[in-house]
């Protein structure tokens, strides 16, 4: 699987990328108090030819992360010979990740590719930034048996 490095968002502060860089927990320290929410995305596309644009998009949107409310970070990933892509992203809570799901940029790259693949996703809850066991568990996720399902499930908390 490639990873792109961590971006780290403006709920991040520079601690995040420590402990993003280092694999390990950086405690509550410096955000608001609640759990974190992570939000782990699987798109598998029905052709190859739409992965380059779906990456040129991806990444389009990650160079606004330095700039979104609630963001504490984000990886992008992918499997090409699987014809899959997506994300691991962090934020301060549902609120935070709801408005990046509204954004016009994010409707624009589901409207263009939610008929040309599978796409499924969900919702983990932490109390603290554990990058390590949140890259961990994403994986762990996104290797499951059941990759190939269009599933939204319910939120899991990791304590």
């Amino acid at each position: 699987m490639l990873r792109s490095r961590w971006c780290r968002g403006p709920a991040g502060g520079r601690l995040s990328d420590r402990a993003a860089a280092r694999g390990v927990d950086s405690g509550a320290r410096g955000r608001p108090s609640g759990p974190l929410i992570v939000s782990v995305t699987d798109f598998t596309s029905d052709a190859y030819r739409d992965l380059p644009g779906i990456a040129r998009r991806g990444f389009a949107l990650r160079r606004r992360w330095p700039h979104l409310g609630g963001a504490v970070g984000v990886w992008l990933w992918a499997m090409p010979s699987a014809r899959r892509c997506g994300s691991v992203s962090v934020w301060t809570g549902r609120r935070a990740l709801a408005e990046f799901v509204r954004l016009p940029e994010h409707v624009a790259i589901m409207n263009e590719y939610r008929r040309r693949g599978t796409t499924r996703s969900v919702i983990l809850e932490y109390e603290s930034l554990d990058t390590a066991r949140i890259r961990r568990d994403a994986q762990a996720w996104l290797m499951s048996d059941d990759h190939r399902r269009d599933v939204r499930e319910t939120p899991r908390r990791m304590t």
